[in-house]
């Protein structure tokens, strides 16, 4: 006889079986724990508004993602339980708790604890590399230095920073003479630094599809609003340069606290989504 277990596997990975789907589920991952509009979810996979109706509405019955509601509009979100319900079931029972083989592909757990401390590898990414990202790794830099080498990358940089971020930047006492806008292939590939952490600091960033990094890193996303995109007087644009910087402040300092070393995975990941909640507005 079937079990409830095995029932609502089959219901998950038929549900995962289409690209459609799988594309949805997958980009709400890349997003978690932000709840999505379905809007953006439809221009980010340039997916007709009926087709993406239908598609959540599957995902929704399988119990790989959540809707919520706020005032009028629906919002959607990655139903982490739901999804580790189905890995728990793949790992247990169709391996009979041999992960070790099933999952052999994976590499060893970079964020397990270490036998002695070392130096976390740490990389932010964006789109432009010209502001969010490179405050994120002036940051923590500054913040934890010591403890954490640092690294920022555009999906799409620019040619050069942005003059509002470079010049908040300094009148904070932050060094800016290393920063440039680097390309992510710089950090793919042979020889490049194994990352400990990848966090995305943009939700277009995190939209885009980037082939999964080495070593299986710890992931988050800690997206902002993009402050070159402000209009107005040249005090209102400071403003947003100046609203952004102080959100991602209060989350890496957040990070720089946490015990990196004596976490294991699964409690350092859940830390590491607490830290995508917090509200801009107590930045």
């Amino acid at each position: 006889m079937e079990s409830v277990a095995s029932s609502q596997a089959v219901a998950q990975l038929t549900a995962l079986a289409h690209p459609r789907r799988l594309a949805v589920f997958r980009l709400l991952m890349r997003r978690y724990p932000d709840a999505v509009p379905a809007g953006d979810l439809a221009q980010a996979l340039e997916m007709p508004a009926s087709s993406l109706s239908t598609t959540l509405a599957q995902l929704r019955q399988a119990g790989l993602i959540r809707q919520d509601r706020q005032g009028t509009s629906l919002l959607y979100s990655a139903d982490v339980a739901g999804a580790g319900g189905l890995m728990t079931y793949l790992a247990a029972d169709c391996c009979r708790g041999r992960a070790d083989i099933c999952f052999a592909t994976l590499e060893k757990d970079p964020a397990m604890p270490a036998a002695s401390p070392r130096k976390r590898t740490v990389l932010f990414v964006c789109t432009g590399n010209s502001a969010r990202s490179i405050f994120a790794e002036t940051l923590l830099r500054d913040i934890a230095g010591d403890r954490f080498e640092v690294f920022s990358a555009g999906t799409r940089p620019q040619s050069a920073l942005n003059p509002f971020a470079l010049k908040l930047l300094a009148d904070k006492g932050h060094d800016t003479t290393v920063l440039r806008a680097k390309h992510i292939s710089e950090f793919q590939g042979e020889g490049a630094p194994q990352f400990d952490f990848v966090f995305t600091v943009c939700d277009r960033a995190a939209n885009e599809e980037c082939p999964p990094w080495p070593g299986q890193p710890v992931t988050g996303h800690w997206g902002q609003p993009d402050p070159v995109k402000a209009e107005g007087t040249e005090a209102e644009r400071m403003l947003a340069f100046q609203q952004v910087y102080g959100a991602l402040k209060n989350r890496i300092a957040s990070f720089a606290a946490l015990p990196v070393d004596t976490l294991d995975r699964v409690s350092l990941q859940a830390r590491i989504d607490d830290i995508g909640r917090i509200e801009d507005a107590s930045a």
